[in-house]
């Protein structure tokens, strides 16, 4: 059925579901996965001054690629305690988009992802981001709640 699934994470409780049942299904099923997070474009332009914004910019990328490495290398643990093959990927990019793409890149034959944590009649509606994907993705989507 499914030969390399695509897991992807931003480190949340919910997504920490998503890479659980990812892991698990690649498993049962004798798949490979890429586990990716995405860290969005550094925005603070418009509200930082000219003196600061490359100290910003840094200060932001250095933060991100530690959060990432924390991120994919818990995941990368967990895969090999399951005995899955895992790639990790770390992407700049808008999380719906690098998903997108990253899965078309490494010839992904599914996404799986979490929904958005929400709460009350806003539960009942995915995240922003599991929503462009589940409309943009030419992929079987699975969202893990």
């Amino acid at each position: 059925m499914f030969k390399h699934i695509l897991i992807a994470t931003d480190g949340s409780d919910i997504a920490a579901k998503a890479v659980i049942n990812g892991l698990e299904l690649a498993k049962s099923l004798g798949a490979r996965a890429v586990i990716l997070t995405a860290t969005e474009p550094f925005l603070g332009l418009a509200q930082a001054n000219l003196n600061t914004i490359d100290f910003a910019i840094e200060e932001y990328e250095k933060a991100t690629k530690a959060k990432a490495a924390r991120i994919l290398d818990q995941v990368r643990q967990d895969a090999l305690t399951q005995g899955v093959e895992c790639e990790t990927l770390h992407v700049n990019g808008f999380p719906a988009e690098a998903i997108i793409e990253a899965a078309k890149a490494k010839a992904c034959d599914l996404i799986v992802m979490g929904s958005h944590g929400r709460r009350g009649i806003a539960r009942l509606l995915l995240g922003s981001q599991a929503t462009k994907v589940v409309a943009l993705s030419s992929v079987p989507v699975l969202v893990c709640r």
